[in-house]
């Protein structure tokens, strides 16, 4: 099965390398021959000129880290089937194994962008490393500093002390990028030292799974073991991303390589710089993406835009007045296409910055001005701690589920928390539409197409509505997990 792989090179005394990542170039788009076709090129010029503006600012980069392992008798080897009987053995005799210790090594790329020491990595190629060397291609060795690093765009900003003026590149502006134009990547494949390859732009926008911001370059380029962290340029010798994981089944390259792009990378490093940490702007929703049936039951058209799935109680979207069931279509004048680009968006946006954001509610569009909060790591999804009013009421049944009122035993069969509100599923009808759509029992049923539910008939009268209107469009049901986490099903009623 093929596996999405960081690309950095690790080992230990014991072994020699292990990860990779690069990119490339087929080489700078050539002309047209005017007796050729119009997609017709001549073979990629020399790249020589351009490789030496650019090689002296590319380094290696040696991170060791020491770990610290359950220790054992000298002549005792670790890692065997006798492992506790040996220790308990040592104990009842008197004998502390000793503390054993291994390095476990990673090798990977880096580029110069300050010539005060300003060295840009992946944040997986230094990981938590006790020791970082930066390797100039003069045969140079400085010792390393971390200045700041972020997991969720995998970069780390690393400082180094040089006495002699240190060759830098710059950032290139990767959104002009076209899937054609050519690129090569420099880095460190296998620990072999400064390496060159070539290739175009194969795909934008990637989306690999790999974080919250995923905005891939795709390259054609050759992208091995040891090139993680290694820049990415365009024609005119501009860093426009850093090389960070390959698509392969063996972890060597096949020709699908992906780079995270200068736009999204240049802020985080920005601020790392002069903050030693990210500060990235905050909305306080929860969003899914819209999808055919869910756009039909909200009068969209086509699928577009985030759909606002929960809103957090001391979130910035809150006191904007910003509800469950909105669609956001357009964040700070730029288009909302997919769920997927508010996320990016939001986060590049300064803490405290006022924002312009439209979205659809009832078929109409409404606008308002978000203040922006800032988003931390670990930050968990708060939730309404309002109390409750439960009550018993009789099992009701539509579009295949049963349900029922919110009772302690049902909260303690389910594990449902009590500051959730609503209808529960007591059971589903296999093929039914609503097991379709992966509603379940133990699920809440917090709306029917925007209004609050407190009983299983106010669930079944909404249903029943929706089944005489016009156009019988879906029921949009909020339903809730026994966590409390959101998310709207658009359910067929004919």
């Amino acid at each position: 099965m093929n596996a999405v792989r960081p690309q950095n090179a690790r080992r230990s005394t014991r072994q020699a390398f292990a990860l990779a990542v690069v990119s490339v170039l087929v080489g700078a788009p050539s002309a047209i021959l005017p007796s050729a076709p119009a997609y017709a090129q001549t073979k990629p010029g020399n790249l020589a000129d351009l490789v030496d503006s650019v090689a002296d600012a590319v380094v290696n980069i040696s991170a060791t880290q020491t770990i610290e392992e359950k220790g054992a008798s000298p002549d005792v080897q670790k890692g065997t089937p006798f492992d506790d009987m040996f220790e308990e053995f040592f104990r009842r005799h008197g004998i502390n194994p000793r503390p054993h210790a291994r390095q476990a090594q990673s090798l990977g790329s880096g580029f110069v962008i300050d010539s005060s020491g300003i060295v840009i990595t992946n944040n997986h190629v230094v990981g938590d490393a006790n020791e970082i060397m930066v390797i100039f291609n003069d045969g140079r060795k400085l010792k390393a500093k971390v200045l700041g690093k972020d997991s969720k765009v995998d970069v780390a900003v690393l400082k180094v002390e040089s006495d002699k003026q240190l060759k830098t590149v710059k950032f290139g502006d990767s959104d002009k990028m076209r899937v054609g134009d050519g690129v090569i990547a420099v880095g460190n494949p296998f620990g072999l030292g400064e390496t060159v390859t070539s290739g175009i732009i194969s795909a934008r926008n990637r989306n690999i799974d790999s974080g919250p911001y995923d905005d891939f370059l795709q390259t054609d380029a050759s992208i091995n073991k040891g090139n993680s962290g290694g820049p990415l340029f365009n024609m005119q010798g501009e860093v426009i991303g850093i090389n960070t994981a390959i698509l392969s089944p063996s972890g060597g390259s096949i020709g699908i390589g992906f780079a995270t792009p200068s736009a999204s990378v240049a802020p985080v490093i920005a601020q790392l710089r002069e903050f030693g940490q990210t500060r990235r702007g905050w909305l306080g929703v929860r969003i899914q993406p819209v999808d055919d049936t869910i756009a039909d039951s909200l009068g969209l058209g086509t699928a577009r835009g985030a759909l606002i799935a929960g809103v957090d109680e001391k979130g910035p979207a809150k006191p904007a007045g910003l509800q469950a069931g909105d669609v956001i279509v357009k964040f700070g004048g730029k288009e909302i296409k997919e769920s997927r680009d508010l996320p990016r968006l939001v986060a590049s946006m300064p803490v405290g910055k006022s924002v312009e954001v439209v979205v659809i509610r009832d078929g109409k569009e409404v606008t308002r001005t978000v203040t922006l909060g800032r988003l931390e790591d670990g930050e968990t999804k708060s939730a309404s701690v309002e109390d409750e009013k439960l009550q018993e009421s009789a099992v009701e049944k539509a579009l295949g589920m049963e349900f029922s009122g919110l009772t302690p035993d049902l909260r303690k069969t389910y594990n449902i928390k009590d500051s959730i509100k609503g209808v529960v599923v007591t059971s589903v009808d296999p093929g039914s539409p609503a097991a379709e759509r992966g509603l379940k029992a133990g699920d809440v049923i917090e709306e029917v197409n925007h209004q609050t539910v407190e009983s299983p008939a106010d669930v079944a009268k909404a249903i029943a509505d929706a089944k005489k209107a016009d156009g019988k469009k879906p029921a949009l049901l909020l339903v809730s997990n026994a966590e409390g986490l959101s998310r709207f099903v658009a359910v067929p009623v004919d």
